[in-house]
């Protein structure tokens, strides 16, 4: 029986109460018939229909309640940590309760006693995603404003999708955000966006305008800060990425590694870098218009800070495998199971591709920022750069 016409508990005993007047004056057979009637109703197997109905129908209170298991010290905990990580879902904050708990205590943000760290070990998703509802419900929230034809140099540039289970890091989704507002006239800040398919590392660049120079510049800005090598590039089939002067310059810089497209029309074959457009980008920025360089600079400070905030603090959930499940009726489902929540950098150290040099400067980079601090260093700037004026010349 579909759950949305699933009787409730107090609509089964009314049901229940009435066919009862029924039962005790029928026959052996036609209690048969009865009970059949009332486990197509009702959704109850036989027996406990004739135990409820020899029985007393009647609903009484719990003789004693459950006792609580967690304090308001955990409360208290979740809220910070909640805090911390900008409410994020209970499914990816619950993995990560003590370790952030540890790195907040360490920045004196909350005070982590041995049982407190016990229960956050302990404590279920269910359980969090309760007490996140009751505790942050009255947390004031950051109100973020709401938000050619083909060259012929892509006719060598294969069109493909990189595989959600790729075994190693380096192939990165790439897209070219705009933030030209409700006009598209005159120049006009670019967020250059790359994730990482294996581990969601993420990276991102303020550019104004998308000119193959700015375009190179956004990209040897991101080659200094990567700390593992790119080893395939994919877009979309924009003329800021497929130029003569940017192939160049990638054959040069980016020796070695593929250059691979999606499709025309085809925005889920870069499903990862896209659902980071919204989450990463359009989230803090919306679609107001940004034009100056002011802002631009401003954007660029935004984005190293976000660079450490996602990259070494929020856990990420990825796919981990699919299980076809064949229906009578229609289509076949695809179920997704997905692996524990992780941060980017700890997938990252997982493949074993990190120089140890790096992952030791990462790591005393991790242990000396403070989580909290830095997410509100984040909105303060953004509320910054969204009260800059846009050029004058182009806010028509």
């Amino acid at each position: 029986m579909p759950a949305a016409v699933r009787m409730t508990i107090d609509e089964r005993r009314k049901y229940l109460t009435i066919m009862l007047l029924r039962y005790v004056v029928a026959g052996k057979e036609e209690r048969g018939h009865l009970l059949n009637e009332m486990e197509v109703v009702t959704d109850l197997d036989r027996k406990t229909l004739i135990r409820l109905l020899n029985g007393d129908l009647a609903r009484h209170p719990r003789p004693s309640q459950r006792g609580c298991i967690y304090g308001s010290d955990v409360d208290d905990a979740l809220r910070i940590i909640s805090d911390s990580f900008d409410y994020i879902c209970a499914e990816r904050l619950t993995p990560w309760l003590p370790q952030m708990a540890r790195q907040l205590a360490r920045h004196s943000e909350m005070t982590l006693s041995a049982t407190l760290e016990e229960q956050l070990g302990a404590i279920s998703i269910p359980t969090v995603r309760r007490i996140l509802q009751r505790v942050t419900q009255d947390e004031p929230r950051l109100a973020r404003p709401a938000a050619s034809k083909t060259s012929a140099l892509l006719h060598d540039i294969p069109m493909t999708i990189i595989p959600w289970d790729i075994a190693e890091p380096g192939h990165f989704e790439t897209d070219l955000v705009h933030h030209s507002g409700a006009s598209t006239r005159g120049q006009y800040m670019h967020t250059l966006q790359l994730i990482d398919v294996k581990t969601g590392w993420s990276e991102r660049v303020a550019l104004l305008g998308r000119s193959y120079q700015r375009m190179e510049e956004a990209f040897q800005r991101v080659l200094q800060r990567l700390p593992f090598p790119i080893r395939e590039l994919h877009p979309d089939n924009g003329g800021e990425f497929f130029n003569a002067y940017l192939l160049a310059y990638w054959a040069k810089e980016v020796s070695g590694a593929d250059l691979s497209r999606s499709r025309p029309y085809h925005k889920n074959d870069n499903r990862f870098v896209e659902q980071k457009n919204s989450s990463e980008v359009r989230a803090y920025f919306g679609s107001q218009r940004l034009d100056t360089t002011a802002q631009t600079s401003a954007s660029t400070r935004l984005y190293d800070k976000l660079w450490v905030y996602y990259n070494l603090f929020q856990p990420v959930m990825h796919m981990d495998k699919k299980t076809f499940l064949p229906t009578e009726q229609g289509p076949v489902t695809v179920k997704r199971h997905y692996d524990d929540a992780r941060p980017p950098f700890d997938r990252l150290c997982a493949t074993k591709t990190l120089a140890a040099d790096k992952q030791e400067e990462l790591e005393r980079l991790r242990d000396q920022t403070n989580p909290r601090r830095l997410k509100q260093e984040i909105y303060d700037l953004l509320d910054y750069i969204l009260a800059l004026p846009c050029a004058d010349s182009c806010t028509a």
